[in-house]
């Protein structure tokens, strides 16, 4: 069975609740981070580690995902799309969905929405090399009080998972990992799923040792809510003043900006002086505006 390069399937489909109302102008996966598109970044980074053929899935605002990702020429891969309809299908349940546009029986799964540097091909190895059924890419936690945690025994298996504010030792899974095609294939087509809360631990009680985890010393950002969109379009993309002003957006000379998030067809008019703000795409932040950490849609 091929260990490299993997298929990707790409979760694009999220409602991306806590970062409205960004999301009500564009999918989370769709939002900009300097120039490119969150989702863009992702898939541009597995196709630098290899990857050359990814399915996206699409619910909330799909149009605006496929305005920028297109068929994935550009960013080094080829982009093919599977529709949820009526309704999102959740993280396993999106898995068993695109199983018909591939052929692969090992595939690479990434949340299309975080930013994180784990290396897939070393994550790819060694899940073949461990014979697992799953493998999930882990770092360690960033801050267990905020987020849920994955449990590994001190071989490496997967034992179990943890709510925020768990007092057992726990690590971060940011959204990679590599699985064996026959572990979705059991579930129903078109019906909602979730593989951390649901499958997983099924598997885990059924077969010991058969979900496992590969540790990376990484860097991960979370982008979950607009301060958090705010923090790391600054850190990748800010200039002196820590604003990220996209080349198509209009601020007048006399605007005044800091750490302000600009996107492309965004405008600011005369006299204006914005901080810690977000204009979208479709804003006009009339002339004189004064604004602390507000949002102009």
């Amino acid at each position: 069975m091929k260990t490299w390069p993997l298929t990707a399937l790409v979760l694009t489909a999220g409602l991306g609740t806590r970062l409205r109302p960004l999301t009500d102008v564009r999918a989370k996966p769709a939002l900009p981070v300097g120039e490119e598109a969150l989702v863009c970044r992702v898939l541009r980074q597995l196709a630098a580690q290899g990857v050359r053929h990814a399915v996206l899935n699409l619910y909330h605002l799909p149009a605006t995902i496929a305005a920028e990702v297109g068929d994935g020429r550009q960013l080094g891969l080829s982009v093919r799309y599977a529709w949820e309809h009526p309704g999102p299908l959740g993280s396993a349940g999106s898995i068993r969905h695109m199983l018909p546009l591939v052929s692969d029986e090992r595939l690479l799964v990434v949340n299309g929405d975080t930013l994180c540097d784990l290396p897939v091909q070393a994550l790819a190895e060694a899940h073949a090399a461990s014979g697992a059924l799953v493998t999930m890419g882990l770092m360690p936690h960033p801050a267990p009080e905020k987020y849920n945690g994955v449990v590994l025994d001190e071989g490496g298996a997967v034992t179990g998972f943890s709510t925020p504010g768990a007092w057992t030792t726990t690590w971060h899974y940011p959204g990679v990992q590599v699985i064996e095609r026959r572990v979705f294939e059991t579930l129903p087509d078109n019906e909602p799923a979730e593989y951390v809360k649901v499958l997983y631990p099924e598997l885990i009680a059924a077969q010991p040792g058969a979900v496992r985890g590969f540790v990376h010393h990484g860097r991960f950002r979370d982008i979950g809510t607009v301060d958090d969109y705010r923090a790391t379009c600054v850190e990748l993309a800010g200039d002196g003043n820590g604003n990220v002003i996209a080349p198509a957006a209009d601020v007048h000379p006399t605007a005044v900006l800091t750490r302000t998030i600009v996107w492309a067809g965004g405008r600011v008019e005369a006299g204006c002086r914005l901080e810690d703000c977000i204009v979208t795409d479709r804003a006009v932040v009339s002339a004189g505006t004064q604004a602390v950490r507000d949002v102009f849609l």
